[in-house]
């Protein structure tokens, strides 16, 4: 026992995350199973020496035999002049690590050479219990050492939860004089390309090499903060039975496999054994699976952003780490599975993305009102081209749409859809609710705001803006959008713009322009114009939610994304210019018929930068140019701003308020959203609300 005890504080004093002692004995029989494993994965363990004069200690790794007596042979990992080496020394006992306990052996040495050594093993040894976190081996995992603008190179030796220790070299004229021992390194932690850890250390200790040295480095942060601090967000759950997290850790890539404590949209934590725990806050596991059952795993990509220690009580006399960790990104259908699983823990009424009875939803569509006289009318004669693309919509599940619907005992009670129509923006439309169920509809807004509350951050979700369209005579979506975007007062937060909204019919044999006016490809600088001119009209951001952007005037990748899915959408720019000076941008959009039941996907966009010298006459022939574009006889036409088409006395169906908002700014729209519905439900109780027909946000 003394001379574990003695073996424990060398131990102690050489590291100091493991302080050792001995929690319990080991039979000779026990010790023998566990060799054999370890002979089973190829293994070694760790023979110690001590020097005759000095007492230090020396150790080297050896591969044990197959052992089936009292007698343990092992080959030693290295046998370059082992000779020398050992002279000064005297054999002292080894260590055994299988990789859940550590085993101090106080054996007999029977003999030893340049090839093997043996053992007598002892009836009884003793079982290591660490009071700190224990350390594990890493190889494979290159180190960039930063002080003062200056890069060391190296690799991480080992690292625990809450140190790492790695090896660096210098390179001329580089010195480790360089490197100041009180202030802090950034240490980034790399496999390949793929970064793992990086973050500010402070030095705890290092060795004297000249060429190379060994740094034992504590991670400065305890938390990190991946998002913006949100508000409001999304509960967390405890499931029932509980899913668990599994993982090739990346810094050892041995598997870990952990119970989840809670799960949320953004993000899940777990519980370890402090002595055993494998997570260090900020480091990335680029892939990690959430299992819920054999067949059931949502896939994403994660990081440790906290490490909370704890005890129990002084019984368990255990310790606890909970980690907590955030989602950085998650393919686009995991994202529809989880977010069903959790909007169904909130209330099972609630679905997302379902697969639903199209005569049903036909239904629904007609009862409610959102098909009314008028756009059935404008519609009927393609009504099977409308059945064709809302059976690819919900049966298929594409990556471009989502829906939400609020459903109880097999009936409709709630519906709305939500399309990404521009490269980082998605389009809420077709919100509807029976007039029985008033709740219905709110719970489904409430559904499709904390969806995108939960995955905007996700390169994967594609999420930067949310744009809706809304009639301007609409009392509710002005209430919402309009009093949101009033109350936020910014901008560049959220945004409302009215378009004038009419048809033009197909003409064929179109008169052509002047020679005065051009109609041609847009170019960057006429959008950096366009930027110009918004800016001073508005200061919102719709420009930026419909890619009218120079760096995105020939963005095709979500054209390739609808075509995959087998839906079409094509969009054009064009300039209109008189004498090479801009008078209006144009956007051709070209889509499936029926994708908007507005055909607001599939129409022409015109922003009229200058009023006072646009004809009404100029704008037919343009438009009748670009009628062309479409199979239609009649082109929805949205034009910007309304003040040109009153002046021009053209005649109007009716205004459309396009909202915009910058998704960062999601966790205002639910605390705003959170109010006014406390505040709705007091009108209605109060009977003082408007009717329900009226009170449910129509977004087309």
């Amino acid at each position: 026992m003394e001379n574990i005890q003695k073996f424990a504080q060398l131990f102690q004093n050489s590291n100091p995350d493991n302080q050792l002692k001995v929690e319990r004995k080991i039979s000779r029989k026990n010790l023998i199973n566990i060799l054999n494993y370890i002979n089973f994965q190829d293994g070694t363990i760790l023979i110690n020496f001590k020097h005759i004069k000095y007492g230090n200690i020396m150790s080297l790794k050896a591969r044990p035999l197959p052992c089936h007596e009292n007698t343990l042979d092992c080959l030693w990992v290295q046998t370059s002049e082992l000779t020398q080496k050992l002279c000064p020394y005297k054999f002292l006992n080894f260590l055994v690590d299988d990789g859940q306990k550590l085993i101090l052996v106080q054996a007999d040495l029977k003999s030893i050479n340049e090839e093997r050594i043996s053992f007598d093993l002892p009836e009884i040894c003793g079982e290591l219990s660490s009071r700190g976190v224990r350390r594990h081996l890493c190889e494979g995992i290159q180190v960039e050492f930063i002080q003062n603008s200056v890069i060391f190179y190296g690799s991480l030796l080992d690292f625990s939860a809450v140190s790492l220790r790695v090896e660096v070299s210098t390179v001329p004229p580089q010195t480790f004089l360089w490197v100041h021992p009180e202030a802090n390194v950034t240490i980034i932690l790399k496999d390949g390309q793929e970064i793992l850890f990086s973050g500010e250390c402070k030095i705890i200790r290092q060795t004297y090499g000249q060429k190379t040295r060994a740094f034992v480095l504590e991670p400065v942060n305890k938390q990190i903060h991946r998002f913006n601090r949100k508000e409001i967000r999304s509960p967390r759950y405890k499931l029932s039975p509980s899913p668990n997290i599994i993982f090739r850790h990346p810094l050892t890539r041995k598997m870990i496999n952990l119970e989840v404590e809670d799960l949320a949209g953004y993000g899940f934590s777990v519980e370890e054994y402090y002595e055993h725990s494998v997570l260090l806050t900020g480091m990335i596991i680029p892939e990690l699976h959430i299992e819920f059952a054999n067949d059931f795993r949502i896939r994403c990509r994660a990081q440790v952003i906290y490490r909370n220690a704890y005890a129990i009580d002084a019984i368990d006399a255990k310790t606890y780490v909970k980690c907590g960790m955030a989602i950085l990104d998650m393919d686009i259908q995991e994202q529809v599975r989880l977010s069903s699983l959790l909007h169904q823990a909130t209330n099972k009424k609630s679905h997302v993305c379902k697969q639903v009875d199209l005569e049903a939803l036909w239904r629904f569509f007609f009862e409610t009102g959102f098909v009314y006289p008028e756009k059935y009318a404008a519609v009927h004669a393609n009504k099977e081209r409308f059945k064709e693309t809302y059976e690819k919509l919900y049966t298929q599940n594409p990556n471009i749409a989502r829906h939400f619907t609020y459903q109880d005992k097999g009936i409709i009670h709630g519906h709305i859809s939500m399309l990404r129509f521009y490269e980082n923006t998605w389009l809420f439309h077709h919100h509807a609710a029976i007039r029985s169920s008033f709740k219905a509809g709110l719970i489904v807004l409430d559904q499709i705001g904390r969806y995108v509350n939960d995955f905007y951050c996700l390169y994967s979700a594609h999420m930067n803006f949310v744009i809706c369209y809304f009639r301007h005579d609409n009392r509710f979506p002005n209430r919402v959008f309009g009093g949101f975007t009033s109350e936020l007062s910014k901008p560049k937060g959220s945004s409302i713009d009215p378009f004038a909204y009419f048809h033009f019919a197909k003409t064929f044999g179109h008169q052509d322009l002047s020679e005065l006016w051009i109609l041609a490809k847009t170019q960057s600088e006429d959008l950096l114009e366009l930027e110009s001119f918004y800016e001073y009209k508005s200061g919102g951001i719709m420009l930026n939610a419909m890619d009218l952007e120079p760096d995105m005037i020939d963005s095709e990748d979500l054209n390739k994304e609808y075509q995959k899915a087998g839906f079409k959408r094509e969009r054009r720019l064009f300039s209109l210019k008189k004498e090479g000076i801009l008078k209006a941008i144009i956007m051709v959009n070209v889509s499936d018929f029926g994708l908007n039941m507005s055909n607001l996907t599939n129409c022409i966009h015109i922003i009229v930068l200058d009023s006072d010298d646009l004809p009404r006459n100029v704008l037919n022939s343009t438009l009748s140019k670009l009628s062309q574009c479409y199979e239609e006889d009649e082109i929805p036409i949205l034009l910007y701003p309304v003040s040109y088409v009153e002046g021009q006395s053209i005649p109007y169906d009716k205004i459309y308020n396009l909202w915009t908002i910058n998704t960062q700014y999601t966790d205002h729209y639910l605390k705003y959203m959170e109010n006014l519905l406390n505040h709705t439900q007091h009108e209605k109780n109060q009977d003082v609300t408007v009717p329900v027909s009226k009170a449910l946000p129509t977004t087309e």
